[in-house]
């Protein structure tokens, strides 16, 4: 990309950079092609706030409260697990000056093993609530993306943009599209 040569897109700079950098010189470039062909007025533009629409819609919420209740006696059984953990070990740590050597030793043990299944236990609640959020989030986000091409293609956009760094109320349709969205079932 001949129009980025001065930009640094180095090993450590993150996708969603390189993404905005690329939105930006490609939304440059097609703007100052249009303007020597003098059609910079014809093109249509438009901004959808992924970041609103997840936020805002009803969907999310339904989404958030699904998973809360999905996973909320798991967290409850973690949370009871972490305070029988702590129990042990200030137990342990209170009575370890008393405790014979094995004793001592078999209890450590005790408290270390049920640190690493607590630990394993967090992990996989960890990794799980993840993975369910991103599948209703991706779920949201692939129904939300058909109604802004509705949108585009009913208004006749050229262009619509998602998550810039600054845009005009303009050309800004998340409201319609958070409209359209609640209004779907």
């Amino acid at each position: 990309m001949t129009f980025l040569r001065g930009i640094s897109m180095g090993p450590r700079t993150t996708a969603a950079a390189r993404a905005v950098i690329w939105v930006v010189g490609m939304t440059s470039a097609m703007g100052f092609a249009m303007a020597a062909q003098g059609q910079t007025s014809d093109l249509k533009i438009g901004f959808v706030s992924s970041e609103r629409i997840l936020r805002e819609s009803t969907q999310a919420k339904a989404a958030e409260q699904k998973l809360l209740q999905e996973f909320s006696k798991r967290d409850k059984d973690l949370q009871d697990m972490g305070a029988q953990l702590k129990a042990a070990a200030d137990k342990l740590e209170k009575e370890g000056p008393v405790l014979a050597e094995g004793d001592l030793a078999r209890r450590q043990r005790e408290v270390q093993d049920m640190d690493r299944e607590f630990q394993r236990r967090q992990r996989e609640f960890r990794e799980d609530l993840n993975q369910r959020k991103n599948e209703e989030l991706q779920s949201l986000l692939e129904r939300a993306q058909k109604i802004v091409r509705q949108v585009a293609e009913q208004e006749k956009y050229d262009l619509i943009l998602q998550d810039a760094v600054y845009v005009g109320p303009r050309i800004d349709i998340t409201d319609r599209v958070l409209k359209m969205l609640n209004g779907a079932k």
